[in-house]
Formats: structure tokens, C-alpha cells, sequence
């Protein structure tokens, strides 16, 4: 249990979760090296992209031991197992399934399920999950947080979706565990040249490093 929290301990450290979505299995694997490089040190391999369990048991061979890699876009329980056996040391879905939730349990890895309501949220943290990703971000923003909050001041929660630059400082003023980006980290990326990921990233986390520095 306790290799769970040190998980969860060293993805709120680093606050900043990049969600890697590749085209190929050779892209997301240079995105995540790439953003790994900049600063971010929880990586999110999303099962959208092909060969998802392969690029985890490349970037877990990797021996970076700093490189806290993930599953994203998680379905099933099914796939949940092939993440885990191939490294992946936290599980991430768009929406909350028990039967993910119990197979995360039995191996003692945190399950970030998306939630958009308290309902959810309840059901979620009743199954087990320690920290609920807020999924869209963009659209509950961060009131959101706050306003769980005060029913439920001990709900950890991670916004995924709709997470910049200019509003990361209104997540952690909110309270957010942690911030999940995405196409943020890859919007200058062209002719196959992944180097403006790390430039991104290291952007990024200038800015929270700065902020929660104060």
C-alpha cells in the first residue's frame, strides 16, 4: 500500500501530468522523453494511441527512476491489467468503473477516475480512488473545486482538460491536486521535430514552480 501514496507523494511534487497522445508508438514515445526532459516528471500514456503498452514497458525500461509513468484513457479492467503488468504505475479514465477501481486496488495503484459530479466523485472515493480526475476541466473550471470542497474538504482532485499557462495559477489557488495537459505540450510541433515539447514543458513548469514558490 504504501508504494500507492509514494506515487500519488511525487505526482503532486512535480503538480504537472503530461497526457501523451501519439499517432504512432515512436511519437508518444518521443513527446513523453521530450516533456520528461522539460521538467514534467508524470507521464500519462493514453490507450487512444497504438501500441499504448508497448511505449509504457519502453518508458519504464528506460530506468529513469524520477519517470513516474501512467496509464490514461483506461476503458476496461482488461486494459487496466496490461498497464500495470507493463509498468504503468497509475491508472487514468475518462469516467469512473468499479471493476477498474478493484483491479488498481489489488495491485496497490492509484486509480484517477473522471468525475464530473459530486455523485460520481462519492462513488469514486467510496471505491477507493485518492485523488478524482476533473474531466472536462475546461468546462466545471476551477470553482469547481472549491465548491466540492465544502462538503468535502477531503476530495484530492486533478484537473485534465482545458489547463494552460495563463490558468494554471487559478487551479492551484483552487486547491488542485495536481494539472493534467495535453495538446498544450504539442501545439508547436512540426515536421517531426519534437524538441518545442520540452520548451513547453519547462514553460510550464517555470510558472508552477514559481507560483508555489511564493
Amino acid at each position: 500500500m504504501l508504494q500507492k501514496y509514494e506515487v500519488l507523494n511525487e505526482m503532486h511534487k512535480g503538480y504537472v501530468v503530461a497526457v501523451v497522445r501519439g499517432n504512432s508508438k515512436e511519437e508518444a514515445i518521443e513527446i513523453a522523453k521530450q516533456a520528461y526532459k522539460g521538467g514534467i516528471r508524470s507521464l500519462e500514456v493514453t490507450f487512444t494511441t497504438p501500441d499504448a503498452a508497448e511505449v509504457i514497458g519502453e518508458l519504464t525500461s528506460l530506468g529513469e527512476e524520477s519517470m513516474i509513468v501512467g496509464a490514461g484513457t483506461v476503458l476496461d479492467e482488461e486494459t487496466a491489467r496490461m498497464a500495470i503488468m507493463k509498468g504503468a504505475r497509475y491508472i487514468v479514465s475518462p469516467h469512473f468503473d468499479r471493476k477498474i477501481s478493484l483491479m488498481c486496488n489489488r495491485y496497490c495503484i492509484p486509480y484517477l477516475p473522471g468525475c464530473g459530479s459530486v455523485t460520481e466523485i462519492l462513488e469514486a472515493t467510496t471505491y477507493g480512488s485518492d485523488v478524482i480526475k476533473l474531466f472536462p476541466g475546461s468546462l466545471l473550471g476551477k470553482s469547481f473545486i472549491k465548491d466540492v470542497h465544502g462538503p468535502l474538504p477531503h476530495v484530492q482532485m486533478m484537473p485534465s482538460g482545458g489547463v494552460s499557462k495563463d490558468n494554471v495559477a487559478d487551479w492551484i489557488e483552487s486547491g488542485a491536486f495536481a494539472v493534467g495537459i495535453g495538446s498544450a505540450l504539442t501545439k508547436n510541433v512540426a515536421n517531426g521535430d519534437y524538441s518545442s515539447v520540452q520548451t513547453v514543458a519547462r514553460e510550464f513548469m517555470d510558472v508552477v514552480e514559481a507560483i508555489r514558490s511564493k
